[in-house]
């Protein structure tokens, strides 16, 4: 009965997924990677349960002898892992090794231990989709060309962790906003649009397109090009604890765009044809993310593990089945292709649609062409996951 009372409290008040993702959906269903937080989701297998160890002769691409190309990637991931008793060891090892491709793949063989990925079913087939970090044109005062502002966090947003009481909730935040002495759900996006939320002065930049806007807040990061040139970064900083909810398939429902059309693009080109309905739209997905500004000598936009993604070799993941940090290596296809994309990834991000074992979001890196890759990114994929040997569940 307490935790059934608790999960009311979480649908009530917003609980979300630690840590908060950060990025994005494009295609649909859920077919990109929103990073918001969401709604208390139903449990996920445990590590333990959706990992099942497996022979490297498994893995028929493995010999292909590109981990070299995951190296600065994995490295990046050794920067925080190495803190951890589990990964100390081989993060340690890593430091002395030449960065040389016999070297970096006998390296993974000599320290790691294969585990298959499957779904709770045993079925071994998952989906996965793309992401990217998008560039906006903006300022960093509001003007008649740059009216759409990008805030901060908002002064009364709270988060609120209940798992040093309920250890049920372990992973798990509250948002909400008090109301007299009561803590309520906090302001939808429609609500923080009309000014509700006391969001003035909270403004980080001002840009010009109100659907750049929308995929930014999507993606979780981006870049904002400012008038004399400057490129500035932004990351996700916090979210209003509402679950994300896609607008492509609120358009197939309504039976304004096909399912082959509900893409980025399919939904940008939707907006220009339909501005009088684009508010609405906007506002049926009631998430809203909140960003601070990055610092500029960052290689990539900062993961929910804390570190730069790398561009073709991060992956964002349900950490309830899959260890941050940890390499994985993805045997899928290119965008709209049956050619084989077979790679050593990082599992380095999380995303509010990324829920499940067999399921992933490929971070394509930064600009148009990224955003072409990721936006029409829906294939089938095979995962597994490496762990050092000796690596307790």
């Amino acid at each position: 009965m307490r935790l059934l009372a608790i999960l009311g409290l979480c649908f009530l008040s917003a609980c979300a997924a630690i840590p908060p993702a950060s990025k994005p959906e494009v295609v649909v269903p859920e077919a990109g990677k929103p990073t918001q937080a969401e709604v208390l989701a139903p449990p996920a297998e445990s590590p333990a349960q959706a990992l099942q160890l497996a022979d490297w002769s498994e893995i028929s691409a493995w010999g292909e002898g590109e981990q070299i190309h995951a190296w600065e990637a994995f490295q990046h991931s050794c920067s925080t892992l190495k803190r951890q008793a589990a990964w100390a060891s081989v993060c340690e090892a890593a430091s002395f090794i030449s960065a040389q491709p016999d070297l970096v793949r006998r390296f993974f063989e000599n320290h790691f231990l294969p585990y298959r990925v499957t779904n709770p079913d045993k079925s071994r087939l998952g989906m996965i989709t793309g992401y990217y970090e998008p560039l906006l044109n903006g300022s960093r005062t509001r003007t008649s060309r740059f009216r759409y502002p990008i805030y901060g966090p908002p002064s009364d947003l709270l988060t609120i962790d209940l798992a040093s009481v309920y250890p049920e909730l372990k992973g798990m935040r509250l948002r909400g906003r008090l109301q007299g002495n009561k803590i309520v759900p906090y302001y939808n996006r429609a609500e923080i649009e009309s000014g509700a939320a006391p969001v003035r002065g909270a403004e980080l930049y001002w840009v010009d397109d109100a659907v750049d806007l929308f995929f930014l807040q999507i993606q979780g990061s981006g870049k904002i090009r400012l008038p004399g040139g400057e490129l500035v970064r932004i990351g996700y900083a916090d979210q209003n604890g509402f679950p994300y909810k896609s607008v492509g398939k609120v358009l197939v429902e309504r039976g304004e765009l096909t399912l082959d059309k509900a893409s980025m693009q399919g939904i940008k080109d939707w907006a220009k044809r339909n501005p009088n309905k684009l508010n609405e739209l906007l506002n049926a997905n009631a998430s809203y993310v909140f960003f601070r500004e990055l610092p500029s000598q960052l290689s990539g936009p900062l993961g929910a593990l804390g570190v730069p993604l790398t561009e073709g070799r991060s992956l964002a993941v349900d950490p309830r089945s899959i260890p941050l940090g940890a390499p994985v290596f993805l045997m899928t296809t290119w965008p709209n292709e049956n050619r084989s994309l077979n790679r050593l990834m990082m599992a380095q991000d999380t995303g509010g649609a990324i829920k499940g074992a067999v399921r992933a979001d490929f971070f394509w890196g930064f600009g148009p062409e990224a955003g072409k890759l990721a936006g029409s990114m829906k294939q089938n994929g095979r995962m597994w996951v490496l762990l050092p040997k000796g690596y307790v569940f």
